[in-house]
């Protein structure tokens, strides 16, 4: 791959970045990666995650535990997720979304994403598939790798 093409992927990722700024303005104290953590915690229920755990959040998510922790912890004084101790295993905590936080779920994700596809008609399934495909083994390579520019 030539210089030139690496620096057009990295401006394609910036411009993705940017793109994020055209999601509805969110309420005061509310962060985007609280929207994000819901949709993963509903992902992991749709892949058949009965009861969710900060790990399964970090794994989804490529993230560090101890920043899925810090933002969990945030959203649950905020009263959008609520903890569970596990029955079986003390040391196991499971992370529920409450009705608030189904709520702001709702307005700010499903409703939002919704109205989103008929403006991206013009984009096919598997335009969309590569895109995903390209950035995320793009991160993985870059998140593994950390290239020393030194």
């Amino acid at each position: 791959m030539t210089e030139e093409k690496i620096k057009r992927m990295l401006d394609a990722c910036f411009l993705a970045k940017r793109i994020r700024d055209f999601l509805p303005e969110l309420p005061d104290g509310v962060k985007p990666a609280y929207i994000q953590y819901m949709d993963t915690i509903h992902k992991l229920q749709g892949n058949g995650v009965q009861r969710v755990k900060i790990s399964d959040i970090s794994d989804s998510l490529a993230i560090p535990r101890p920043g899925v922790t810090r933002t969990v912890k945030e959203m649950e004084e905020r009263c959008y997720l609520k903890k569970i101790s596990s029955d079986e295993d003390a040391r196991i905590t499971y992370i529920e979304i409450t009705v608030k936080g189904e709520e702001l779920s709702e307005k700010y994700d499903k409703n939002y994403y919704s109205r989103l596809c008929r403006y991206l008609d013009g984009i096919s399934e598997e335009e969309a598939d590569s895109m995903i495909n390209t950035i995320e083994k793009f991160y993985k390579v870059m998140s593994e790798r950390r290239v020393d520019i030194e």
